[in-house]
């Protein structure tokens, strides 16, 4: 099992959630609003008057075999319009009760 830890503008969400949905990514947790910037390009996201626009973060336990595929759809989604910002992060799991 892994870990995807995904972080993106507000505006990708229902996309995203429709992508975790098609490729059978069932269980889920969403913090709605999360504050940031990534690491080398892209808006801040600080929710201020100055950078207004927030992120999302979703982290979902997938088995192995759905990964690469979450993830390709994940960058396909990034592509076209990178500087809204989306990122994703796989970990292993090592244990769940």
């Amino acid at each position: 099992m892994k870990s995807v830890m995904i972080t993106f503008d507000q505006a990708f969400y229902e996309r995203i959630i429709k992508t975790l949905d098609r490729l059978n990514c069932r269980g889920f947790s969403y913090f709605q609003q999360v504050q940031g910037r990534g690491s080398k390009t892209g808006e801040p996201h600080y929710g201020s008057h100055a950078w207004p626009s927030m992120c999302s973060a979703i982290i979902t336990i997938v088995e192995d075999s759905r990964v690469d595929p979450l993830l390709e759809a994940l960058h396909a989604m990034d592509k076209e319009t990178e500087m809204l910002g989306l990122r994703a992060f796989v970990w292993n799991v090592e244990k769940s009760i």
